[in-house]
């Protein structure tokens, strides 16, 4: 299944603008089905709107179908915005 990226950055950044202090139930749902993550878990993991955001943008990078080298790009480009989520991320891994 396709996923529709244009749609889903509509989706996040209403989700983002709804939310105040917390992930809403709405990002957590689209980050979640994006990854093997509940919406708990990412409500948890990511309480900040704008950490939910990030990587729903890094996902988007990831699963695109640019080449590794352009990915790697766009990561680094955007790395001081994905610093928190990969860290995040990583701890949850460790």
């Amino acid at each position: 299944m396709a996923i529709d990226w244009d749609q889903f950055d509509i989706d996040v950044e209403q989700a983002a603008e709804r939310s105040a202090d917390a992930t809403d139930e709405i990002l957590a749902s689209k980050v979640s089905s994006l990854t093997s993550m509940t919406d708990a878990e990412v409500k948890e993991l990511l309480p900040l709107p704008a950490d939910v955001k990030a990587l729903g943008k890094l996902l988007k990078i990831v699963q695109s179908a640019e080449s590794r080298n352009t990915k790697i790009n766009q990561i680094v480009t955007n790395a001081e915005d994905f610093a928190g989520v990969v860290l995040t991320l990583t701890k949850k891994l460790i």
